[in-house]
């Protein structure tokens, strides 16, 4: 094995433990007693206290945090697919005046971050009527998620033969039915990546969530966190409990569906 081979891994291992050695952390100060958390170094608890969970489950409130999370989430991320599919199939493959130019001013003002759009932002949400509400949340966040959506998925589009449009259309399919019967069904690697990349932005999302909520039982989980963090900062194992809580899930949905991202991004860019 080359010297050059050997530090690469090496490295990588280094990288590895690094990046986990965090997550190993939480989870053994998620299962620790609070005496055991501040006499205590080892990563293996003394006695394994699930208690932590069911308190922060509980009086945390996670319960509602957690539910509401999974309302966002899923509706987001089905509404940056249903908008991003129709928005980049229409600028693959139909024909209309200006259509590079429409093409790029949308991408360039989708890019604008939340950040940088917070004050007019707000101000439209109140004069709508939809601050503090699940709706006046969930529409925001479906916008920022279509630039990179309809930039993947036309590129997509682009590259299936015009020859199965062609036999569609000569056995009577009009543009929707070729939409949802042909391209929607060839554009499952590409999408695949697109709820991955949501599910994860969706989730983790604060900055947002704390400008339109006021409300506790309409926040999200990672707002939620901040809370109960405010309740009990001084309750590390609580605070560890409460953040597997939030980590875990996303982490489980990311193993499992991590090898549609590489084979979602590479998809379009693969010629028949």
């Amino acid at each position: 094995m080359k010297v050059k081979t050997v530090l690469i891994q090496l490295f990588l291992i280094f990288i590895s433990v690094t990046c986990l050695f965090p997550l190993v952390w939480m989870f053994s100060t998620s299962l620790k007693t609070r005496s055991e958390v501040y006499t205590s170094r080892s990563l293996i608890p003394s006695h394994w206290n699930f208690d932590n969970y069911v308190k922060a489950w509980t009086e945390g409130n996670f319960s509602i945090y957690f539910l509401n999370s999974v309302i966002y989430t899923i509706a987001i991320v089905a509404g940056v697919v249903i908008v991003s599919t129709l928005a980049a199939y229409g600028f693959a493959r139909l024909d209309f005046p200006l259509k590079n130019l429409f093409y790029y001013a949308f991408l360039v003002f989708m890019m604008i971050p939340i950040p940088g759009s917070f004050i007019p932002l707000y101000v439209l949400l109140v004069k709508l009527g939809i601050q503090n509400t699940r709706i006046g949340y969930i529409l925001p966040m479906i916008n920022s998620g279509l630039a990179v959506a309809i930039f993947i998925l036309k590129g997509f589009f682009e590259e299936i033969p015009k020859e199965l449009e062609e036999a569609a259309i000569m056995d009577g399919c009009n543009k929707f039915q070729i939409y949802y019967k042909i391209m929607f069904p060839l554009a499952m690697p590409a999408i695949s990546t697109i709820i991955i990349f949501n599910t994860l932005s969706a989730w983790n999302e604060y900055i947002l969530a704390a400008v339109n909520f006021t409300n506790p039982n309409l926040m999200p989980i990672q707002q939620g966190l901040v809370v109960f963090q405010g309740q009990y900062f001084t309750q590390y194992e609580l605070l560890m409990a409460a953040n597997v809580i939030t980590t875990l899930p996303i982490i489980l949905v990311y193993l499992a569906l991590q090898k549609y991202i590489i084979k979602g991004i590479t998809a379009g860019a693969i010629k028949g």
